[in-house]
């Protein structure tokens, strides 16, 4: 948790550390800052003011030691030099969003995007910031897990960059014995303490159809038609009524904002579950807190009988111990209700969004355009239904066809597809640079491959779930996920299981514990790892993260964690591929 607020931390006190502040010269400050210039500055500006009495500064990532040298200097000159009372480099440059799933800085994202890495005109020292920065932030993971990863990654890409400069900041920290942070008390409290995990550094462009693919699981679903960001939904509702006068001031709408994390039971359990079931889930759950309430109310009823005969009294004293139970269970009970609340306006939401776009139609399409399954309707028919999708889900659908497809258009079909997305309103500056991509991608290698299992279409749900249910799920498919696994998951399993495949074969092997880094592709380490990192240079999704936890679950023993440099939503992603597409 505390890795998680590490952020809003970050974003509230920087905001305080650059503001103007009084003295308060009795009063001890502890600072959590990243160490760049602008807040060393303010730091040692704050040293020669005398604001505090003394100072404890904790360090997100490390402080270089010219740095460190800048604060030295102020204090002497300020005489502060026994107030600086403790300096921590805290290594926590990381944000953790889940148990098992983490992301790199969220301010500044843009600076590590998929956009910034892929620029056509990028120069080698900004690939390096970048690669740097995104270095950084893994060496804080590892040494806050307190483990020493084996590393893979493929060649010839970004992964392969930050895989290298990784190896040589692990080892050379291992080098210092007497300073590394890899030994005594940080390994043993590591999770990791008796094998060391795997690191599969991935790039973005193994995988460009994931990111774009419209889903039907809760929290993927939620991060992609909704306002979530850092664990956190943001909902506009509508506060007036419906049939205001004529002249009327239009309706405000108020806006809500619900944590979605860890300690909400409900969205622990469903958040990787078909859409359907979470609407069917939430409806149960409302019916059996009713059926609590209900209870509560017969009891208070009860307690007032009148009379005096035995019958009256025993069941008085039996119904007494009943009313102390179910108050006892009150906090229990509203907490329920708050989730309850919480989740059938988030479900509402996205079931808007759901039916308006038809994105169960778009869900179950490009699951059989993505696994090569025989289509049921053109691809020009559906981005030329008007009652089908915004120009932006018809954007994402043609993207994936495109990229999915062993053979492009041809240049004929190609323009008919083109006129079709236009007079839909399409953008196509994303479909310049996905073209340029993916040329590229076939001098490298073949087309990836997305499994040959599709969705399974249950039919429709042509009835409403329950009688006065909140969710009206009818016209909606109810199509039952069947489990596939994506490249990245493809990959890890390759890797993990030491298995021998053309997709792996040629991935480098670092060791940053051996006394000489090597070249190899042939791994020393010839045992499955219990253990796995999986990291994505470019930029990661909820889609991928779900389908690594249901891989997970069949391997019993063996934990993966999920990692990006960023997390995108497919609206997100396709305005990154918009303006590298731009001429």
């Amino acid at each position: 948790m505390f890795l998680m607020l590490k952020t809003t931390l970050e974003n509230q006190y920087g905001r305080l550390l650059h503001s103007d502040r009084d003295p308060i010269p009795d009063v001890p400050a502890v600072y959590f800052v990243m160490p760049t210039e602008e807040n060393i500055d303010r730091m040692c500006q704050d040293l020669r003011n005398q604001l505090y009495e003394s100072y404890y500064l904790n360090f997100i990532s490390a402080i270089s030691r010219s740095k460190l040298e800048d604060i030295a200097n102020a204090a002497l000159a300020a005489s502060a030099v026994t107030q600086v009372a403790k300096v921590f480099d805290q290594y926590l440059n990381f944000i953790t969003l889940e148990d098992d799933m983490f992301v790199l800085c969220n301010q500044n994202k843009e600076l590590v995007s998929y956009r910034a890495i892929n620029r056509p005109d990028i120069t080698d020292t900004e690939m390096e910031t970048i690669m740097d920065t995104i270095v950084d932030s893994l060496f804080c993971f590892f040494v806050t897990l307190g483990a020493v990863p084996i590393i893979r990654c493929s060649r010839g890409t970004a992964a392969e960059m930050v895989a290298v400069k990784l190896d040589k900041k692990l080892r050379e920290n291992l080098r210092d014995a007497r300073n590394s942070l890899f030994t005594g008390d940080t390994l043993g409290a590591g999770q990791f303490s008796f094998q060391r995990p795997l690191l599969v550094l991935v790039d973005r462009n193994i995988d460009l159809a994931t990111p774009l693919h419209h889903t039907w699981t809760y929290q993927a679903l939620v991060h992609d038609v909704l306002d979530f960001h850092l664990n956190r939904v943001n909902l506009e509702e509508s506060s007036a009524v419906e049939n205001s006068p004529a002249g009327a001031r239009p309706k405000r709408k108020n806006k809500k904002s619900y944590d979605l994390t860890a300690v909400d039971k409900f969205w622990q359990k469903h958040k990787g579950s078909p859409f359907p079931e979470v609407a069917e889930s939430v409806q149960q759950e409302l019916e059996s807190y009713r059926a609590q309430e209900d209870e509560v109310k017969r009891l208070k009823s009860i307690m007032g009988l009148e009379g005096e005969d035995e019958g009256a009294i025993s069941m008085l004293s039996d119904n007494t111990a009943k009313l102390t139970s179910a108050v006892s269970s009150l906090p229990e009970l509203l907490e329920k209700k708050r989730l309850i609340d919480l989740h059938t306006n988030v479900a509402t939401a996205v079931l808007e969004h759901i039916k308006t776009r038809k994105l169960d139609v778009y869900f179950e399409y490009e699951e059989k355009i993505m696994s090569k399954t025989t289509l049921d309707k053109s691809l020009l028919d559906m981005i030329s239904d008007p009652d089908a999708g915004t120009p932006e889900d018809k954007m994402r659908l043609f993207l994936i066809y495109y990229i999915s497809t062993q053979q492009a258009p041809s240049e004929a079909d190609l323009e008919q597809y083109k006129k079709a997305l236009t007079e839909a309103g399409c953008n196509l500056t994303p479909l310049q640079y996905i073209k340029q991509w993916k040329a590229f991608a076939k001098m490298a290698s073949a087309p990836t491959s997305y499994g040959n299992t599709a969705t399974k279409p249950m039919g429709l749900l042509s009835r409403v779930m329950n009688t006065g249910s909140q969710f009206v799920m009818e016209g909606v498919k109810n199509l039952v996920l069947k489990q596939q696994n994506l490249p990245v998951t493809r990959i890890l399993d390759s890797l993990m299981e030491m298995k021998s495949n053309p997709e792996t074969d040629d991935y480098r092997y670092f060791d940053p514990k051996m006394l000489r880094g090597s070249d190899s592709s042939v791994p020393r380490n010839k045992n499955p790892f219990q253990e796995a990192i999986v990291f994505v240079v470019g930029g990661g999704n909820y889609i991928e993260y779900q389908n690594l936890v249901d891989y997970i679950k069949g391997k019993q023993g063996k934990h993966v964690l999920y990692g990006c440099s960023e997390l995108f939503n497919a609206s997100q992603f396709i305005k990154q591929l918009s303006l590298l597409g731009q001429k």
